[in-house]
């Protein structure tokens, strides 16, 4: 079976996620000021509903889809990894890409109730996506994502001005290894980065004594279809899932528009590259969404 590569197609090709028709409608999806300031000061924002049930059902068939190896389409993700965890006893699947397989996480990037927050976050700018990823835990066995800051990943694009948006398509406790923040981290520069699915407590090695002594992480529980959105410089990371229930979440990667390349290597594996300096636009970096 032949799979396109959705990537080509810059807007929504179903109904999953209806677009509002008029400035009117997107109220419905906008932020109060209160919640744009707590990111600001706090480098996080969580509790937004971003999908109704149906839609999530539809998305964890798709990951049920996605996880197989042998799936027509794997040969369009970026990164695949069955199981990242450094740990023998733990399990982490972590991929890259799948926006370009699955018609439901290719249109999810095109969510209103994802792109009016996005962008009022981003500083009400214009929105342009930079990398999908899922991750997935499964029960009793799932592996950590160590302490680490996004933009420690990201430093092959400048100027810093990203946003991680986290979903939720199970929900996400204590027990079965929710996101955790380190509240106002983001004020503390860009940090050694970290092996992603390595030792927890890495990062900690690397920290200075004030950092240290700030280091208060808060859980951040989710019911399914709700998302947290954080600065790309927080500092966060998950535990281990020892629950019975399975941890399933994806997260979209965006950055304000006008961001540009910093290597003269691939943004993205089999990505063309974008010269250093120029602008990140093209086929694997759809504007999502535009201000005037």
């Amino acid at each position: 079976m032949e799979i396109m590569d959705l990537s080509q197609h810059h807007q929504a090709i179903s109904s999953y996620f209806p677009m509002p028709v008029t400035a009117q409608d997107w109220e419905e999806y906008t932020l109060t000021n209160s919640q744009v300031e707590f990111f600001h000061e706090n480098g996080y924002l969580s509790g937004v509903k971003i999908l109704n049930e149906e839609q999530v059902d539809l998305l964890r068939e798709e990951i049920n889809e996605l996880m197989d190896p042998n799936h027509p389409g794997h040969h369009l993700f970026y990164e695949y990894h069955n199981n990242e965890s450094t740990d023998p006893d733990k399990i982490l699947f972590h991929s890259l890409g799948h926006w370009r397989i699955t018609k439901g996480f290719h249109d999810v990037l095109w969510h209103p109730a994802f792109l009016k927050a996005a962008s009022q976050l981003l500083g009400d700018r214009s929105v342009r996506f930079w990398h999908d990823q899922l991750f997935c835990k499964p029960p009793q066995h799932g592996g950590v994502v160590a302490w680490h800051q996004d933009y420690s990943y990201w430093t092959r694009t400048t100027a810093m001005q990203h946003l991680t948006c986290w979903i939720a398509l199970d929900d996400a406790t204590t027990e079965n290894g929710c996101l955790c923040y380190v509240p106002q981290s983001h004020k503390w520069g860009l940090l050694r980065k970290p092996e992603l699915a390595g030792d927890m407590d890495g990062l900690l090695d690397h920290l200075t004594t004030e950092q240290k002594l700030a280091f208060h992480s808060v859980p951040v529980e989710l019911k399914k279809g709700y998302a947290t959105f954080h600065h790309p410089l927080l500092v966060h990371g998950s535990h281990a899932n020892t629950s019975e229930h399975s941890r399933r979440a994806f997260v979209l990667n965006v950055f304000a528009d006008g961001t540009r390349s910093a290597t003269d290597e691939p943004l993205l594996q089999g990505v063309p590259v974008v010269p250093s300096g120029e602008k990140i636009t093209g086929q694997f970096f759809p504007l999502l969404y535009a201000v005037d």
